[in-house]
């Protein structure tokens, strides 16, 4: 067996593995914690994974708090990559510590993964890859959509990929600045969720100051759908335009 930290002391070679997950625009970002071994450990990160494969093909494995780690549980990262890539998704591990990365080498595993330094340039791999390989997808504007209403999230996803945009949704205010970083998109929209606050306010006009933002206002959500989705589409358009313009006007 392979073990990360040989000096750790019992108490934390003996923690149990815990999962936590986002989703951050069309990858699902995995922080595991503690360990991953033979039994339950392994067997639980494996159906966690597979559960989520009706949603999610691309994942990212952060890695940052795996303190112990045995030949199963290398075993069930590879059967997971196997398991992405015949989806024709991808699984890409990011904030490896020193110790795990030895292991990685000693087992020759450096040439099969795919190994990040974050989350962020785990995440740009993966949109530079699906601009540049995925042939049927008909990618037109990249919009960013932000709140922590995942009901909401859904409706927006939906609703503007249908009209023909690229759609990249998150909950996480911090997330969407990656987004907008990797996707290039021109446009972001704001959940009521997220503009409650001044101070919220304050952080996202200055975040997305070179961006047209659209904050969706607190009744967005209690609208009739058919209505509020017409007028969000059709404002998304006269910003586009007045964007084009401006940028037109600049470069004459």
């Amino acid at each position: 067996m392979a073990r990360i930290d040989p000096h750790a002391s019992r108490q934390e070679v003996r923690l149990p593995l815990t999962i936590d997950r986002r989703t951050v625009g069309k990858v699902a970002v995995i922080r595991c914690n503690g360990r991953i071994t033979a039994g339950d450990e392994a067997e639980s990160l494996r159906v966690y994974v597979c559960g989520m494969f009706a949603n999610h093909k691309d994942f990212i494995l952060h890695l940052e708090d795996v303190g112990f780690i045995d030949s199963s549980g290398l075993g069930t990262l590879v059967r997971l990559l196997a398991s992405t890539r015949r989806l024709c998704g991808d699984l890409k591990l990011c904030n490896v510590p020193p110790a795990l990365q030895k292991v990685l080498r000693t087992t020759n595993l450096t040439t099969l993964f795919e190994i990040y330094e974050s989350e962020e340039s785990a995440l740009s791999a993966f949109y530079r890859r699906s601009k540049s390989s995925d042939k049927l997808a008909s990618v037109g504007v990249s919009v960013v959509c932000v709140d922590k209403n995942a009901d909401l999230l859904a409706y927006l996803g939906e609703l503007l990929r249908r009209a023909g945009y690229d759609v990249h949704t998150t909950c996480s205010l911090s997330d969407s600045l990656i987004l907008m970083q990797v996707t290039r998109s021109r446009l972001v929209l704001v959940g009521p969720a997220l503009t409650g606050s001044p101070t919220t306010r304050q952080a996202i006009t200055a975040a997305f100051a070179n961006v047209e933002v659209i904050e969706l206002g607190c009744d967005f959500s209690k609208l009739d759908a058919g209505e509020a989705g017409s007028r969000l589409l059709q404002e998304i358009q006269l910003r586009l335009q007045a964007s084009n313009g401006s940028v037109a006007s600049t470069q004459s």
